[in-house]
């Protein structure tokens, strides 16, 4: 069984953070909100797809 890899899983619960929050958002009917974490979504999935295409140039995965 692979160990688990904690960035990636780290990367993983703020994405979904990152959802919810658009959904909470919404629910509140608060543009601002939505925006910002759509923001932060999107921040947080380039951070990890880019630290991922790094770990694999160095052998690491």
């Amino acid at each position: 069984m692979p160990s688990i890899q904690w960035p990636f899983l780290g990367f993983a619960v703020l994405a979904a953070a990152c959802m919810i929050g658009i959904g909470i958002a919404i629910g509140e009917q608060s543009i601002i909100g939505a925006v910002l974490s759509i923001v932060l979504l999107l921040a947080v999935m380039g951070f990890g797809f880019s630290f991922k295409a790094k770990m694999r140039r160095a052998g690491k995965l």
